[in-house]
């Protein structure tokens, strides 16, 4: 009997491991500070789900978005959790690289209830969404606006607008810039990359009265708004910014900032919460906010629309498991654990969901800057980004396939005239030829 009972009792052991569906997810993600926080909150994770292991790949924007493309679009299947830009869902959803996660919603009702997909903000669920199917969750939402050193602006006599222009902008960075003192007028991005330099340009050329392409998908890049645009960045940054800046992006930029470098920096709204926690930036209690300048064209596309998400490939072999760690790291409780973790409720993953900014606790904590973030989030207008009419929909970026290399490589020719390596009417000239061959080997053109 008891011979018996032992075999029984190894039996029941078998059947619950077998149950458990111990597995491996591995998660290709970039090294900005909210997913270095994920990352750390991985035993967290492990606490509700003991029998998956996570692996990380953890990499700077542009060699991500190489790496997980090829091996999304190649199948390989080197990654089951991909974080991926508003840019690319609907194209890689349309090309059938990404798992609906609908259904996933349906067959999981527990998860689906206490995860709540419509408290997603309404325009950061649309964006992530086609045909009725949800293909990523978002990880942090995001626009664009100004951020400024209020005892730089005191000392020197200055007053910020809430509306600010780029022209404003650059006479503020003239009267504050320091560089003997260890303080820069202006950080702007620098680092040449389509997600990076070519972003925050592309808003700017939007506001002096540029586009990318016409109606007809005629390039304009070498129109009087582009030149105008460029010959005003690159004289701003030389001026005034730090040197070196083509090797600065948002994470170069951001240190900057928060160590008090930077007289004003025009990025990401998510910088908002950086500059705010004490555990990482020195201007906590100087730091001020403002909505991203507009220029002398028009006001439209002054402020980007952008959200890092969380989707499960098409080639991940372990579905399930990479599912509940995506619902996982962006539920409402994983905000509430952040806020924990980090002891404020402003370091937080903004711009993703309505109860976030219904919550007090947020309210108190990110009271400086929360409802200008989200009112930059609901009013940037992928549709209308631009003052003459355009073909395509995006702000700081064409949403075609062909945009991921030829925005960087018109970020590497702006580069090349911030460096001084070609002139402004070089780099022009090389960025309409690239946009001109795009339009006509897509076959944009009819």
């Amino acid at each position: 009997m008891k011979r018996s009972m032992l075999f029984l009792t190894a039996a029941l052991g078998l059947v619950a491991l077998s149950g458990a569906q111990a597995a491996t997810i591995t998660i290709a993600t970039v090294n900005n500070p909210d997913m270095v926080t994920m990352q750390k909150l991985t035993p967290e994770f492990n606490k509700v789900y003991p029998d998956i292991t996570v692996k990380w790949v953890v990499l700077p924007e542009n060699e991500l978005r190489q790496k997980v493309t090829l091996d999304v679009a190649s199948g390989a299947g080197s990654f089951d959790v991909a974080t991926v830009g508003a840019y690319e869902v609907p194209i890689w959803a349309k090309n059938g690289w990404l798992d609906p996660l609908t259904p996933m919603f349906a067959k999981n009702p527990t998860i689906a209830k206490s995860y709540n997909v419509n408290d997603i903000i309404p325009g950061v669920r649309t964006a992530l969404s086609q045909n009725g199917n949800l293909y990523a969750v978002p990880f942090y939402a995001e626009s664009s606006m100004t951020f400024y050193n209020k005892d730089l602006f005191k000392k020197a006599g200055l007053t910020m607008p809430a509306n600010p222009t780029w022209q404003q902008i650059q006479g503020f960075a003239a009267k504050i810039h320091n560089p003997s003192g260890g303080v820069y007028g202006i950080c702007l991005r620098g680092l040449p990359g389509w997600g990076e330099n070519a972003a925050l340009f592309t808003t700017m050329v939007n506001t002096f009265g540029g586009r990318w392409f016409d109606q007809n998908w005629q390039a304009q890049l070498n129109t009087p708004a582009w030149k105008n645009t460029l010959t005003f960045y690159v004289d701003t940054l030389k001026k005034y910014g730090p040197p070196g800046a083509t090797s600065n992006g948002f994470t170069e930029n951001l240190t900057l900032m928060s160590q008090g470098k930077c007289g004003m920096w025009v990025d990401a709204t998510v910088a908002a919460g950086f500059l705010s926690d004490p555990t990482s930036s020195k201007i906590v209690n100087t730091v001020g906010f403002a909505n991203a300048p507009t220029g002398p064209g028009t006001p439209r596309g002054s402020h980007w629309y952008w959200s890092w998400n969380l989707a499960i490939p098409k080639s991940s072999k372990q579905e399930d498991a990479a599912f509940k760690f995506i619902t996982w790291a962006t539920s409402q409780d994983y905000i509430a654990l952040v806020a924990k973790t980090k002891g404020s409720w402003a370091s937080v993953p903004p711009g993703t969901r309505t109860s976030t900014y219904n919550n007090p606790a947020y309210k108190k904590a990110a009271g400086a800057f929360s409802s200008l973030v989200l009112n930059a989030i609901n009013t940037a207008d992928v549709t209308k980004a631009t003052k003459d009419p355009v073909p395509y929909t995006g702000i700081q970026y064409v949403a075609i396939p062909e945009f991921q290399a030829l925005g960087t490589q018109v970020g590497q020719y702006i580069a090349g005239a911030l460096s001084g390596q070609t002139s402004i009417d070089q780099a022009l000239q090389q960025a309409q030829a690239a946009a001109t061959k795009v339009a006509k080997d897509g076959k944009y053109q009819k």
